[in-house]
């Protein structure tokens, strides 16, 4: 912007923010990351090349300045403006995908590349990505990155999958060293072959930057803060959340997801699929106590749970989302204004 272009604006009466010096990222974005940009200055020969990628810098500038308590008025401005950005892009993307389904899939961090449910989580994202719907997650490791490797492997022969599972599984976690250096180097084996990835949408927050994000997904919105991140997530997924096996935050999105369908917050009540049946009815018996709070509520028949990745596949494309009417009541409604 020239001074000249500065003046007019103050002079009309108008308002300019500028950047503050140094800032690591851009508040005011026009678009969601992708994996290029969110990793630009890593390189997979040298895993601690990720210290100098801009995923990394950001969430250092984040700690630097009180990390979840903000303690820099100016720097809280900005992610915040940053924040709201990615939500204008986040919806921007979801318009430009047509009429897809939008499910998401919810699980454990921890999950290890080794584990059986995260081959399951792969072949169930890969073959609801074939069908035409688009699968969502937290963006982080586990079963997040198996919902978006799914994903990216959509257009991969059948015969390609294990083995690459079985590639990644050499660095099972994310505390591994080479864990992110694995993935890139699929990412340049499957981009720089005959074959397309697939798309997929990725929604992690730097209140968790200590885990890097999974670079499988083509679409990344990141956030600052994690409540806002946690709630749209949630919402985003109007066509139904799997939930794979998880710890305490699989289990609280399992909750807000309940409370979304039981006050109808979104007008439509929308599937909850749980992936294992011992898990989910035993190991953390959540799965009953969910259906006893749907009672006779809309999203009651909504509500499945199964071993079988068929199973889950076949209950999402026959249990749309359901609308439901209704005016919600408020006080000035109610007694203030005027009534006929």
């Amino acid at each position: 912007m020239s001074h000249r272009m500065l003046n007019d604006i103050l002079q009309r009466g108008g308002y300019v923010v500028l950047n503050p010096p140094n800032l690591p990222y851009e508040p005011f974005r026009n678009s969601l990351y992708s994996r290029d940009e969110l990793f630009n200055g890593f390189r997979d020969a040298d895993p601690c090349s990720y210290c100098e990628a801009v995923d990394a810098r950001v969430y250092s500038d984040w700690k630097l300045h009180g990390g979840a308590v903000v303690s820099s008025f100016v720097h809280g401005m900005f992610q915040r403006i940053h924040d709201q950005s990615i939500t204008d892009a986040l919806h921007e993307f979801l318009d430009e995908q047509d009429c897809r389904k939008v499910v998401a899939v919810m699980g454990g961090h921890s999950m290890r590349r080794t584990d059986a449910r995260y081959r399951d989580v792969v072949y169930l994202s890969r073959a609801l990505t074939k069908s035409g719907y688009l699968l969502v997650s937290g963006g982080g490791p586990g079963a997040m990155e198996a919902t978006h490797l799914g994903a990216f492997l959509a257009h991969v022969p059948d015969p390609q999958v294990d083995g690459i599972i079985e590639f990644l599984s050499q660095a099972p976690s994310y505390r591994d060293l080479t864990w992110l250096s694995s993935a890139f180097q699929v990412i340049r084996r499957i981009t720089g072959g005959s074959h397309e990835s697939g798309i997929s949408l990725a929604i992690p927050t730097w209140h968790y930057g200590h885990e890097p994000p999974t670079p499988f997904a083509s679409h990344i919105a990141k956030y600052f803060s994690n409540s806002i991140r946690e709630e749209g997530l949630i919402t985003v997924a109007m066509d139904g959340i799997i939930f794979a096996p998880g710890s305490a935050g699989t289990i609280q999105e399992i909750f807000q997801d309940a409370t979304q369908n039981h006050y109808v917050s979104t007008g439509y009540a929308s599937p909850m699929v749980f992936l294992d049946r011992t898990f989910w009815t035993q190991t953390k018996p959540v799965y009953p106590l969910v259906k006893q709070l749907a009672g006779d509520e809309p999203y009651a028949q909504l509500i499945g749970i199964s071993d079988s990745i068929d199973e889950i596949i076949s209950f999402l494309e026959s249990h749309p989302r359901i609308p439901v009417s209704g005016t919600q009541w408020d006080f000035c409604s109610q007694f203030c204004q005027s009534k006929e």
